[in-house]
């Protein structure tokens, strides 16, 4: 109890100091706990927006497709095995087939990307049901990015141009029938959506496909010669591998906010234990023991770190989840990174985040609090008094 006075009485004396380093610490806290949440709502929100648009509960690939290979494209199809047609029938997953194309949109020639999917799937979270009842024409679905980029309105025709699989080049028009706002820019840049039955037809390619989306409630996933298949986690891999070297340059700013709070600290016991040595050498005269003198100092620090997280909590806080309410617009890493992020962000601030940046913070001010005053247990009484600390 005496201890606990003498450390609260010594950091009320140190004033400005003292109030130096808390709000050096409740930065620190604030800055870990606001970027860690700010990671870990882009990993949730991209995650759930992929898993919802494109992932599903995994994919088949065919054996010669590569997302990665554009020259893939032309060779990565096949016919769907009779395992996943029962699959297809049950609901349980639908096929996509992907074609390379060009499109003439003013008198320009541009690269763009055919894919036929079935108009009724429910697979996907993609309108597909706008590609219904469309007599005589073809209907496009595409997205935001690739409407605003290729100035396209419901409404507007497109001269698509492909080569079917006897390498013959062939020519029509299709029409804008939805443009859809996906948060996932994969399905979305460069991408027309067209029914499946209409581009295997314009293709020549009858019941095949590119790869099969597999349902998320999908049952025992079996294999199939000239395909494989592709988990939820290694479709998700990018995203997750992006968010871990964020994660670690981050780290570097809390490192260096660490330091500064841990060394003001540092600084502070050093400082204190030099300028009170009469004092402890009275302490220990008087009966204290050195460890409890150790104790005393290293308790000074640790109330600091106390201070900070009170501070924190009080007017860091009530910011944190105001944003995590609100949430960021950050349009520009939403078309940058290419990740599936809408215009806003919503940061997830998780009671076991602060609590165990609480955790790691303390643990780290008592240690830090406690490397200086071990200095006292070496002290004699008679040096102190007279001021000498070796």
């Amino acid at each position: 109890m005496l201890g606990a006075k003498l450390a609260f009485r010594n950091i009320k004396e140190a004033g400005l100091r003292t109030w130096l380093n808390v709000a050096v610490l409740a930065l620190t806290f604030i800055v870990i706990v606001g970027f860690q949440g700010l990671y870990t709502g882009i990993l949730a929100q991209s995650s759930r927006a992929m898993i919802e648009d494109e992932v599903a509960g995994g994919q088949y690939w065919q054996q010669n497709y590569d997302p990665y290979d554009v020259l893939s494209v032309e060779d990565g199809h096949g016919v769907v095995p009779d395992g996943l047609v029962r699959i297809i029938e049950n609901k349980e997953a639908t096929p996509i087939l992907i074609r390379q194309a060009t499109i003439y949109l003013l008198g320009r020639a541009q690269a763009a990307e055919l894919r036929g999917i079935d108009p009724s799937q429910t697979i996907l979270n993609i309108p597909s049901h706008s590609l219904y009842g469309q007599e005589g024409e073809l209907p496009i679905l595409t997205g935001r990015r690739m409407a605003k980029n290729k100035n396209l309105s419901i409404g507007d025709y497109v001269t698509i141009r492909w080569r079917d699989a006897r390498g013959t080049f062939d020519a029509m028009e299709g029409k804008v029938v939805h443009i859809m706002d996906t948060k996932v820019p994969t399905i979305d840049s460069g991408v027309l959506w067209v029914p499946l039955d209409a581009l295997r037809q314009m293709t020549v390619l009858e019941k095949e496909a590119t790869i099969v989306v597999v349902s998320r409630d999908a049952g025992k996933i079996g294999t199939y010669p000239g395909w494989h298949f592709n988990t939820q986690a290694f479709l998700l891999r990018d995203l997750t591998e992006w968010i871990k070297s964020e994660r670690i340059s981050a780290s570097i700013v809390y490192i260096i906010l660490l330091f500064l709070g841990m060394l003001a600290i540092f600084d502070t016991q050093v400082l204190s234990i030099f300028r009170r040595k009469k004092e402890i050498g009275t302490l220990i005269a008087l009966g204290m023991t050195r460890m409890q003198v150790v104790m005393l100092f290293t308790m000074e620090g640790v109330i600091q770190g106390v201070l900070a997280i009170c501070v924190s909590l009080i007017f860091g806080m009530p910011l944190l989840s105001f944003l995590s309410e609100k949430g960021l617009s950050i349009p520009q890493i939403v078309e940058g990174y290419g990740f599936a992020l809408s215009d806003k962000l919503y940061p997830i601030y998780s009671a076991e985040l602060v609590l165990g940046t609480m955790l790691f913070l303390m643990v780290v001010v008592t240690i830090i609090s406690f490397l200086p005053s071990s200095k006292i247990a070496k002290l004699q009484p008679t040096e102190a008094l007279k001021g000498k600390i070796s």
